[in-house]
Parts: C-alpha cells; structure tokens; sequence
C-alpha cells in the first residue's frame, strides 16, 4: 500500500523542519528551530539564538497557528491515524511494515538562503527522524533531486543538489545510509521547467522520475 501524505510549497527549513532541529543564526537573522515562529527574526549580537522571537500575528493581530515543522507534524500524524485504522484503507489488513519512503523536494529550500545552508543538515535528521517516528530503522528511503539542477551548478539550487547526492549511500559521507539511501540524479529526465513551474506541466517527467525512483526503492530493498 502506498500512502501519500504531501503538498507543494512547503521547506524543509521551516515547513517540514523535523523534531530535534535547533535553531541558529545566518546572517543576521535567527533561524526558527523546531515548533519555533516565526519563520525568522533580527538577532541581537549579544544573545544569537537566544534572542526572544517577535509575536507572530496577522494584520487584525490575531495569532498566526503556523510553526517550524507543523508539515512535518500534520503529516506523520495523518499517516499514523491511517495505519491506525489499517482495516478500513485496505480490507483484510491486520498489519504492516513501513517498507521505506519517498522524497522529491527542495524548491522551495532553494529560494532561501539560510535554508539552503542547512538543508543537508536537516535531510539527514529528516530521514533518521522518520524511521524513528514510525519504528521503522531498517525502512528504506528514496529521494529525487530537482530536474533542472545540474552538478556544479553553484547557488542555492547547487547546495540543495549537492545535499541530496551527499546522502545517497553510495557517496560514502554518510556511512549508515550505505545500501538504504538512495537518490535519483533528475536532470537526465527532466524535459525542461522547474519544480517551480511544475516542470512546464510535463507529465513525461514526473512519469519517468517516478520509476527511477522506484527502481532505486526495488533495488535497496534487494538488501534487508
């Protein structure tokens, strides 16, 4: 059974920010850690990631409920309440085994600096977070980088590119992902656009990323 549990727009830096990430400081600016709002603040030079958040409210001053990681949270929890009820999405089921994950993100990430700075850091904690969070350690997980990223490309795009090659397995940087990490290199596929523009609506290249990425998950799961 496949569960889909996603929506565009969302960052890995704010968004879907796992439980664990702290805060920290980038040019100027305090980086929300995890359950943190907003999503950024000036810091005082004298207290850096100490520096007290701003109330976060809308134009009428109401409260904003948004937090660092509430993607993250929604999602999980959704996953959770259908493994729950496993019977009712799949007749007969009386059990499972989260098998492994899938992954195709970053274009947000890349319009921000400061989040492009630390996404490898929190790709890594996103992975182990996951497995955690659904006592799944041997799950493995497969993940797509952004079609119009090429190697060496430089900028934020190129520190998110680069991130996400670092942990595949077989990079070696990351030797607990050798042989349960994988990442597909999605440029040879992609038929032009962007991630942001939906790659121009071309339905030819979520196809053929889409079984790259599932060739890559059969593959890791050749290895138990």
């Amino acid at each position: 059974m496949l569960l889909k549990s996603c929506i565009g727009n969302r960052s890995l830096g704010w968004d879907l920010l796992p439980p664990g990430s702290e805060r920290y400081v980038f040019e100027g600016k305090v980086y929300a850690g995890y359950k943190d709002r907003p999503d950024t603040w000036p810091a005082d030079a004298a207290k850096g990631t100490g520096t007290t958040p701003p109330p976060w409210v809308d134009k009428a001053g109401k409260p904003i409920e948004w937090y660092a990681g509430k993607q993250y949270d929604d999602d999980t929890a959704n996953a959770k309440k259908v493994l729950g009820e496993l019977a009712k999405y799949y007749p007969g089921a009386k059990s499972y085994e989260v098998a492994g994950f899938f992954f195709w993100q970053g274009e947000k990430d890349g319009g921000n600096a400061g989040h492009a700075a630390k996404y490898e850091e929190n790709l890594v904690r996103f992975i182990k977070q996951l497995r955690k969070d659904f006592d799944a350690p041997r799950a493995k997980f497969v993940l797509a980088t952004l079609g119009e990223a090429t190697k060496g490309s430089g900028g934020n795009g190129g520190k998110i590119l680069e991130a996400q090659l670092a942990v595949d397995g077989a990079s070696g940087k990351y030797p607990e992902f050798k042989g349960n990490v994988a990442t597909v290199y999605a440029n040879p596929l992609s038929k032009g656009g962007s991630g942001n523009s939906h790659y121009n609506g071309n339905a030819e290249t979520y196809m053929d990323v889409g079984e790259a990425m599932g060739k890559a998950m059969a593959e890791l799961l050749k290895s138990k």
